[in-house]
């Protein structure tokens, strides 16, 4: 399906990870924008990476659709950008080996991930963190604010 079917309701996502030590205890953050309505989410784990936290905050934002949308997904991740869109497939085809035959990591999220995608139809978008883009920026806070959950 083509991400402008307009019998869909847009959804404008964007988020982020963050991880004090990578592994550390980490946060994740989403801002889903539909229309005038908002809606943040945040949390974190004890002891996790930085490339799990980006990819918690797509899922938990993604779960949080109660129906079938358009979805523009912001990400500064490459590694959650570049996975969902040219490692995947190839993962997936190769019983979950990478091109060197090691074990994909994180294949627990990307399998979560991989199911969350077939409800919606997404536009993964990349844009560069800490510059200035405000839904990045406001993803960005709520990760640190999942971080400091777990901090103490």
């Amino acid at each position: 399906m083509s991400n402008t079917d307009v019998k869909l309701p847009k959804v404008v996502i964007y988020t982020d990870g963050a991880c004090r030590g990578n592994p550390g205890p980490g946060g994740w953050g989403a801002l889903l924008i539909s229309g005038e309505h908002k809606k943040e989410l945040n949390g974190g784990d004890r002891y996790t990476t930085n490339n799990r936290m980006e990819m918690i905050a797509s899922i938990e934002a993604l779960k949080a659709l109660k129906q079938k949308c358009n979805v523009d997904l912001y990400t500064d991740s490459k590694y959650l950008k570049n996975g969902i869109e040219k490692w995947l497939p190839a993962w997936k085809k190769n019983n979950w080996r990478t091109a060197q035959r090691g074990a994909v990591k994180n294949q627990d999220l990307w399998e979560l991930l991989d199911h969350l995608v077939l409800q919606h139809s997404i536009r993964w978008c990349w844009v560069k963190g800490h510059a200035g883009n405000a839904g990045n920026e406001r993803a960005d806070n709520l990760a640190k604010k999942g971080l400091k959950k777990n901090l103490s």
